[in-house]
């Protein structure tokens, strides 16, 4: 049976929670971050950059599983938009996009964030594209290994999503409007 949730996954730097704040915000839905709730647990374990809470992830599983119950939890609720890498995994039955970018072009994105990031007090302490680059590569292999020894799952595998958005060729404004054209289909169907 379909919910009204949608959930997006996506590689990083694809624009998945500019996305979901934007969709949310059209259809008068909640938003949900599994991200922000992520930096929120590393800012509590002693205000850990998204890297170091990713890393000490990789060996308390506490970790992932707070985050996890509170996107099922999310789950639960309606009229909900979840930007979060497991979603998908864990309400079946939402309408799951995954944006998709390649990481040359992620990296000067990730690079704004973490700048924006250091106001926030969790600034992965880099200054280029390359230095960018390299936290990505590490965030991304330490999440897709937890994910697969946690649950068997590969996030980025394009046949487990509804909708598929190159956030390359689409300017933020597209992407919204074909998500919000898609998911009124989706849930006439």
């Amino acid at each position: 049976m379909k919910k009204q949730i949608i959930t997006i996954c996506g590689s990083l730097g694809s624009g998945k929670s500019s996305t979901a704040k934007k969709v949310a915000g059209a259809l008068g839905y909640r938003h949900f971050s599994s991200g922000d709730f992520f930096r929120q647990v590393g800012l509590e374990l002693g205000g850990l950059s998204i890297n170091e809470t990713n890393i000490r992830a990789e060996t308390d599983p506490n970790i992932d599983a707070m985050t996890d119950q509170k996107v099922r939890d999310m789950g639960k609720e309606n009229k909900v938009v979840i930007d979060s890498r497991t979603a998908y995994h864990w309400i079946p039955e939402s309408f799951k996009i995954y944006l998709d970018l390649s990481p040359d072009i992620a990296k000067d994105r990730v690079l704004n964030n973490i700048k924006e990031d250091k106001l926030r007090g969790q600034s992965e302490r880099v200054f280029t594209p390359e230095e960018a680059f390299q936290k990505i590569q590490e965030r991304l292999e330490s999440e897709q290994k937890r994910y697969w020894d946690l649950y068997r799952i590969d996030n980025t595998k394009k046949e487990n999503f509804d909708l598929i958005i190159d956030t390359n060729k689409n300017n933020l404004e597209q992407v919204v409007d074909i998500i919000l054209t898609e998911y009124k289909k989706w849930l006439e169907n």
